[in-house]
């Protein structure tokens, strides 16, 4: 199975290193069954990240057709400033990914039935801004959720969000828990805990589906 992770221009490190590195120590504990792969609409390239242009190197083009994940990370840059003075803020970055050649492969992973699209942090809004996922389930970074709520997407206050084909995640950190979450989904309990374990890291709440009872509000 192979997961797809893209690189975009601006993206934040951490939104691909945290699942990378899960993903990669669990395909170690499930015998190699996990390949994982960074890539760019555009074919290999050196991608440059938005935290003090950090960059790391896509290896191969996204390619929606291949069974398996692809994990969209969110961007990294200035929540505050004027992007008419040039100011490349968050919401630029995101609206530039909506605009980009990766949007319409991502939109056709989701067309796909063998791929699920999964996102970090601020990768969701990336997809709502796109216009990818409206009317689904999602989460993003808190300081998004009502931004995110506003593009039509169901935005749940949950660490993990599991919505079938479409999977994210909150704020940055939580790619540690996407990463598991994919793991336990794919190979069982026992591979995450042991990637978990690995670690010295536990997963924070309750994957979110929409499934059972729906509770009482009193």
């Amino acid at each position: 199975m192979l997961v797809q992770i893209v690189l975009y221009d601006g993206f934040d490190p951490l939104d691909v290193i945290a699942p990378f590195e899960v993903l990669a120590a669990g395909s170690d504990a499930a015998g190699g069954a996990l390949a994982v792969e960074l890539v760019s609409a555009d074919g290999p390239r050196e991608v440059v990240g938005g935290t003090r242009g950090l960059t790391l190197r896509a290896t191969a083009r996204l390619d929606p057709d291949r069974p398996g994940y692809v994990v969209v990370p969110g961007v990294s840059g200035p929540t505050v400033g004027d992007p008419d003075q040039g100011v490349v803020t968050i919401p630029v970055l995101l609206a530039r990914f909506a605009e980009s050649a990766a949007a319409p492969l991502v939109g056709a992973a989701l067309r796909n039935p063998e791929v699920t699209v999964a996102a970090v942090c601020g990768g969701s809004l990336a997809l709502a801004m796109a216009g990818l996922i409206e009317g689904r389930h999602a989460v993003t970074h808190v300081l998004g959720m009502d931004v995110l709520d506003a593009t039509g997407v169901r935005a749940v206050p949950a660490r993990v969000v599991d919505d079938g084909d479409l999977v994210s995640a909150g704020g940055v950190t939580s790619g540690l828990d996407l990463g598991l979450h994919i793991l336990e989904r794919e190979f069982g309990p026992r591979v995450a805990h042991a990637v978990e374990t690995l670690f010295e890291y536990e997963r924070r709440g309750i994957v979110w589906r929409d499934a059972g009872r729906t509770p009482v509000v009193v």
